[in-house]
């Protein structure tokens, strides 16, 4: 079929009218190329599951791609239930569309022969992720996009042990969702089971029991939720733990799909965080966290001489794993192939199992005998027990307890990071983050990389190229290079698995004989020579 028929075929089925004038119009005006784009193939399971901009037509985000989506997952479901009938619960964030997508999902999976569970309201996506395991379900789906535009939304799958899916599940679902039908034809039962408050009271108290005892609490937070959906239950369970009343930001406190205050509703891009910190700064805040409008990232910022700094996500990530591993708490401690190697040398200052992943949570959730895990990209499990996911929440409480304690002894989280890069050396990273508009120049890239990988980047000889798309005994094969470098530096390349990006993961280990201020000025040097030579090796 051409892409004009396909159109049409899809405007048949689509319940929706507002993509099928959006056909409509493109058929009236024979705008050929944007429908081939459209029908180029399908939006397939990456890293966080379904994500991709509204839209019709199968690479897009619409009513039709979530109805086979979730058709797809029911089948599945059903399929493994061996006669007994399958719970999904199913949460959404305060994007354009999401409440309707999770209808939509409850609606075809409960005629399905699937119980079908709603949470009540746009919730925080650990919420969601805590309520699988609360419930006995035997998956959960969450309709969010976490940090991406405006324009995006997405479907993230998580199977019954709270974690997302990983293959072979991921490919089982998918063709699963291929052979659904045309979606006009799908039976929908509305008498699917609205949830109450309860799951997210029980979040709320499991969230404040993460905090150890009766210790300090006096302590001064300006938070925002940055236009997303975590406020209400992130205040609720900063009181609960013992905390004052959180100071949020008044212009992002509220839900808002169009995020109109950042040009990207992400801590970790520059200046989104300004009226957070502004905040901070009116009010003597001693420490400052923000949360992605899902509420599964946390970034934290702290006041300095110089004025506020964010920490890394591999500065919270460090902290917080020192901060579990003095309080005694035992088991894996998991971290992925991108974020700093500073955690495998923590757990082993304190005798714990230490592993490492490929990108995502989908993977670090699955770690046996996971006690903490964290990935770069501002994401932390601080409570696996509660769910097998990044939890931006409880993760805001933990650094609250730490921060709290470091308070009392008149010391900070500055001072903590320190004290670990006195007894570890300093590990500095960064990265080299570049967007494109076509996917094909990342393809490129990586080949180029590939086939002719640089001998030396920032004056470090390149000692090795592990080409991750081989896989290996402990990590599955993914589209990425590591470069290992001179003096404990390594550079990781790999498109991201969420938004069109070439990312780059760079870290170099600087001793400290001459103190931590003057490793952290050479570290920072050292990361721009290497950032400068990788720039130009990619010509992106």
């Amino acid at each position: 079929m051409t892409p004009a028929e396909q159109a049409r075929a899809w405007i048949v089925q689509d319940p929706d009218p507002q993509t099928r004038a959006e056909l409509e119009a493109l058929l009236a005006a024979g705008n050929d190329a944007a429908l081939a784009e459209r029908f180029a193939g399908r939006l397939v399971f990456g890293t966080a599951g379904l994500r991709g901009p509204l839209g019709a037509g199968p690479t897009r985000m619409n009513r039709v791609v979530v109805a086979q989506a979730a058709a797809g997952l029911a089948a599945y479901l059903t399929s493994r239930a061996d006669g007994v009938t399958p719970t999904l619960v199913v949460g959404y964030d305060a994007r354009y569309n999401s409440a309707i997508f999770a209808r939509d999902t409850c609606e075809v999976a409960q005629a399905a022969g699937v119980r079908a569970l709603l949470l009540p309201e746009a919730l925080a996506t650990p919420v969601l992720a805590f309520a699988i395991q609360h419930l006995g379900a035997d998956a959960g789906v969450m309709v969010t996009a976490s940090h991406n535009p405006p324009q995006d939304n997405g479907y993230k799958v998580y199977l019954g042990d709270g974690s997302q899916i990983v293959p072979p599940a991921d490919a089982d679902i998918a063709a699963a969702i291929g052979a659904v039908g045309p979606v006009d034809q799908l039976p929908r039962d509305p008498a699917y089971e609205v949830l109450g408050e309860e799951v997210r009271d029980a979040y709320v108290a499991a969230a404040a029991a993460v905090v150890v005892g009766t210790g300090p609490r006096d302590l001064v937070v300006a938070y925002t939720p940055m236009h997303g959906v975590g406020c209400e239950t992130a205040e609720r369970a900063v009181v609960a733990a013992g905390f004052a009343p959180l100071h949020v930001v008044t212009e992002q406190a509220e839900p808002d799909p169009d995020f109109p205050t950042v040009a990207f509703p992400n801590p970790e891009e520059p200046g989104a965080t300004d009226l957070l910190l502004a905040l901070a700064e009116r009010v003597g805040a001693d420490v400052a966290i923000a949360n992605d409008p899902d509420a599964d990232r946390c970034a934290v910022a702290v006041p300095t001489p110089a004025g506020w700094h964010q920490l890394s996500g591999d500065e919270v990530g460090v902290l917080l794993a020192d901060h579990l591993l003095r309080l005694g708490v035992t088991g894996t401690y998991a971290t992925t192939i991108v974020s700093s190697s500073l955690l495998g040398r923590l757990a082993a200052a304190y005798g714990q199992p230490y592993a490492e992943t490929l990108t995502g949570f989908k993977w670090i959730g699955r770690v046996p005998g996971l006690a903490y895990g964290y990935e770069e990209a501002l994401g932390y499990a601080v409570a696996p027990s509660i769910a097998r996911d990044k939890d931006g929440i409880t993760a805001m409480l933990r650094v609250l307890e730490l921060a709290a304690s470091l308070r009392a002894e008149g010391r900070s989280l500055v001072d903590r990071l320190d004290e670990i890069a006195q007894r570890h050396g300093l590990h500095a990273t960064a990265q080299l983050s570049v967007r494109v508009d076509d996917l094909a120049l990342i393809s490129s890239a990586m080949t180029r990389l590939r086939q002719d990988p640089p001998a030396q980047l920032g004056g470090f000889a390149v000692e090795c190229v592990d080409d991750l798309e081989q896989g290996s005994d402990v990590l599955p094969p993914t589209d990425g290079l590591r470069f290992v470098l001179q003096e404990g530096a390594r550079v990781v390349v790999r498109p991201s698995g969420t938004e069109p990006k070439l990312k780059c993961y760079l870290e170099v280990v600087v001793p400290t004989a001459d103190g931590v201020e003057a490793a952290r000025i050479a570290g920072a040097a050292r990361l721009d020579a290497i950032r400068t030579d990788l720039s130009v090796a990619l010509e992106v």
